[in-house]
């Protein structure tokens, strides 16, 4: 069976909200795919739900041109390091550093990785005036364009031009500019996933409410203060400034489970003891407080416990009678003489008994219960909403990581024990963490650290803008780069690189009397470059579209460019290299179902072994054929389609081919 031939055109990021409507509101789209609104209000009315016109929300100038960032498909390609890539210490490497803008990344990962990103952290420009953030990006839009896209006044329109235009720094512009990273990040995020966002005072305010409208307000889960600089920023006016933020939501709070930190080897042997259930440490009283503890609010939990004082033997009984005249009857009455409650009733009392500690104190017979470690026998603590070690300095920080590079390139990177602290609780010894705003590359060198400590399998994905290093605001970088590393047009991307590189080196010295060949310590490398002039993903006639690109000046390289950013389009990750299928002198790729016809010089014969192979090899059950349109002739595309429509094979494939442009 197969489906017949469609043709595709551009390259967009999923609007999954905007399926999710198709499917369940189908009757309020119209011929041209157009949402009607109003139809939409009218069938929710009848379910009762009303609309009001007052709420609480954010807004600035520039956000209907953020909103329309988010969802403005891209125009860009992604193209494979395919030399870096296939050294031995990065063939098999599931970590990636992708060279680009961040929000171009986002966008082409949006498929491939949508809700595979277990934790996401970013350490975003500060805004603080100092920093160097300004807004810039190079989409162009007319005034009018911008109006009718975004469905603005035509003056709205202007200032929203203006300040894009003048690489402005004011709130409107950052929040503009993190606003479409953070949206499209949100669908990269698992359902029990968690972002986490440094931030310092000059826009935390504002970062906490788009957090609040993009992820819901019910999915925050802490403003967290840390202690960066313990000395104080004796330049600030008031105070000395010691600390910064990061911020945590969950993708679904429901189902978002955080880690807790082990307890460290001298906390174990001052706080924790052990019998024979296990590990325990001295916990509360047996006797409730707070406002609910009153015996007259809790009737049930007021009972008495029997003691016999010889033997410290204690329990209860139904009837609340002892079962000796002798023994002491205790209740929960505090030194005050306040008449409470216990926490546990008497059937949790009979199951947890070997949970409580019996002692005698000069305020008389007291029981504390006994607090036991949450999985297994190993002592946890969670995480306090204050974050402090003497190893989170910057200070200390830069000193390491001049130390790496022999000269002091990068200013105030962030500590990797901070980093670690975070992935430890944010997720798991096999999930996938993304950093867009990788700058030194901390988070990927804080990965690999921690996966050769507890020999773990997280995986990164870092992003870093190739910004180009100004040699008179840094110099040693500027030279670093240029001079040692050879490369010709300096920028932070190449440190990044560099970073992890060295950073894995370190870590294989470091521990050479451990086996870390199961370790992935090297990573691949893919860049975001700008489509070819005249390429019209937009060209809404096809003969037009084609008289208007060259298609005869693509190299091999472009090519490859163009299937690496199809496969991850069609949700094949980057990681994930396609397999060459020979088709007697033509040579597919396939991979997850997909295969593509890239190149010239499909014939007839080419098809019969296609549809050969599709019969005959078990392991080759393409779903999908993606063929590059500009490298067939009309009717050779036409006898694919109608071949393949026509075509019952043996396993009942049900095939879908599509043209693209």
């Amino acid at each position: 069976m197969s489906k017949g031939q469609r043709i595709i055109g551009n390259i967009t990021p999923p609007n999954k909200d905007l399926e999710t409507l198709k499917k369940h509101f189908s009757q309020c789209f119209d011929k041209n795919e157009n949402f009607d609104f109003e139809k939409f209000k009218k069938q929710l009315s009848k379910n009762e739900i009303n609309f009001s016109k007052e709420s609480y929300g954010m807004d600035w100038l520039g956000k209907s041109y953020a909103r329309l960032l988010a969802t403005d498909e891209t125009t860009t390609l992604l193209k494979e390091d395919e030399t870096f890539n296939q050294k031995k210490e990065n063939k098999k490497s599931e970590n990636l550093l992708i060279k680009g803008d961040n929000l171009e990344v986002l966008k082409h990962l949006s498929n491939a990785y949508y809700e595979k990103i277990r934790m996401i952290y970013i350490d975003p420009p500060y805004n603080t005036g100092n920093d160097g953030f300004v807004y810039q990006d190079d989409r162009k839009f007319t005034t009018q364009e911008l109006q009718e896209l975004a469905g603005i006044s035509e003056e709205r329109a202007k200032r929203i031009l203006d300040f894009t235009q003048r690489k402005s720094n004011s709130h409107s512009a950052w929040l503009t500019f993190i606003y479409p990273r953070l949206h499209i990040a949100r669908q990269l995020l698992k359902e029990d996933g968690a972002i986490f966002v440094s931030i310092d005072d000059n826009e935390i305010a504002q970062l906490k409410l788009l957090l609040d409208e993009i992820f819901g307000e019910e999915n925050f889960v802490g403003e967290i203060p840390t202690i960066m600089n313990l000395k104080g920023n004796q330049d600030n006016f008031g105070f000395a400034e010691t600390h910064e933020y990061f911020l945590v939501y969950s993708k679904n709070k429901n189902k978002t489970v955080l880690n807790k930190f082990n307890i460290d080897e001298e906390a174990l042997l001052e706080k924790w003891k052990e019998d024979e259930y296990g590990l325990y440490k001295v916990a509360d009283n047996l006797r409730a407080t707070g406002e609910n503890a009153p015996r007259e609010k809790r009737q049930n939990l007021w009972y008495p416990i029997f003691l016999n004082e010889e033997t410290e033997n204690f329990y209860v009984t139904n009837d609340n009678k002892s079962i000796n005249k002798s023994d002491k009857i205790i209740f929960p009455i505090n030194p005050e003489g306040k008449e409470l409650s216990w926490y546990w009733g008497k059937s949790t009392f009979r199951k947890k008994k070997h949970n409580l500690i019996l002692n005698k104190t000069k305020n008389g017979w007291q029981f504390y219960r006994k607090q036991r470690p949450d999985i297994g026998n190993i002592p946890t603590k969670k995480p306090k909403s204050f974050f402090y070690k003497s190893d989170y300095s910057t200070s200390t920080a830069t000193t390491q990581l001049k130390k790496l590079f022999n000269a002091k390139i990068f200013k105030a990177p962030k500590p990797v024990p901070f980093i670690i602290d975070l992935i430890i609780v944010g997720m798991s010894q096999e999930d996938l963490i993304l950093d867009f705003f990788a700058g030194s590359g901390t988070t990927a060198d804080a990965v690999m650290q921690l996966n050769a400590k507890d020999n773990g399998n997280r995986k990164f994905i870092l992003a870093q803008l190739p910004e180009r290093i100004d040699p008179k605001s840094n110099k040693t970088a500027y030279d670093f780069v240029k001079n040692e590393l050879k490369i010709e047009e300096p920028t932070i991307f190449e440190i990044t690189k560099e970073r992890l590189i060295r950073a894995s080196k370190k870590i294989q010295e470091e521990n050479k009397d451990k086996d870390l060949s199961n370790q992935d310590l090297g990573f691949k490398i893919f860049e975001i470059m700008p489509i070819w002039e005249d390429y019209d993903f937009e060209s809404e006639e096809l003969e037009k579209q084609i008289s208007l690109f060259d298609e005869s000046k693509l190299t091999k390289e472009d090519i490859r460019a163009l299937l690496v950013t199809w496969k991850t389009y069609d949700g094949v990750s980057l990681s994930q290299s396609l397999q060459d299928i020979d088709l007697i002198g033509y040579t597919a790729n396939y991979s997850n179902s997909k295969l593509y016809l890239m190149d010239k010089g499909f014939k007839t014969k080419n098809l019969k072994t296609l549809l050969e192979k599709i019969d005959g090899d078990k392991d080759f059950n393409p779903t999908t054929i993606i063929a590059f349109g500009y490298h067939f002739e009309s009717k050779n595309l036409r006898e694919i389609s109608e071949n393949i429509k026509s075509y019952t094979n043996k396993k009942s494939i049900d095939i879908d081919f599509i043209t693209r442009y």
